[in-house]
């Protein structure tokens, strides 16, 4: 499953996603991924979680992205749930400011497929405001701040 915490810049996105992940891993019993723009949040994050910094990979596009997340599938079976926090710019989906919805959902869509096939849940926080969401990711909204 995909969910989505979205809103724009500033609403508080990224204390919602932290939230979230530092109560869900008490709850569940596999791995948790939390991929980010840098390590600012690393002492915000409960210490099981583990923290990628995204910005250490030199990913270019938001197909590399989705072989960077395969990758780090692959090497945990005991993976249960993701976390990416600033998800358009970690993905490269944000360019000068501007977001291609086709390119959103294609990337959504992927991220979907991959969450059935290998059983993990992912939770994005997308710097957009609910109204400017594609119509096909707006069942996604887990919240809308």
């Amino acid at each position: 499953m995909v969910q989505l915490i979205v809103g724009n810049k500033g609403k508080g996105k990224t204390k919602q996603l932290l939230d979230k992940v530092n109560s869900e891993v008490k709850e569940i019993p596999g791995n948790i991924v939390y991929l980010d723009k840098s390590s600012q949040h690393m002492y915000e994050l409960n210490n099981k979680v583990r923290l990628i910094d995204v910005s250490q990979c030199s990913i270019e596009n938001s197909s590399e992205f989705i072989g960077f997340v395969c990758g780090i599938m692959s090497q945990d079976h005991d993976l249960q749930q993701m976390y990416f926090d600033s998800f358009l710019k970690i993905s490269c989906l944000e360019k000068a400011g501007a977001v291609d919805h086709d390119a959103l959902t294609a990337a959504i869509e992927k991220l979907e497929k991959l969450s059935k096939s290998f059983e993990v849940d992912f939770v994005l926080s997308i710097s957009m405001d609910e109204a400017e969401l594609p119509a096909g990711l707006k069942d996604k909204v887990l919240v809308a701040l």
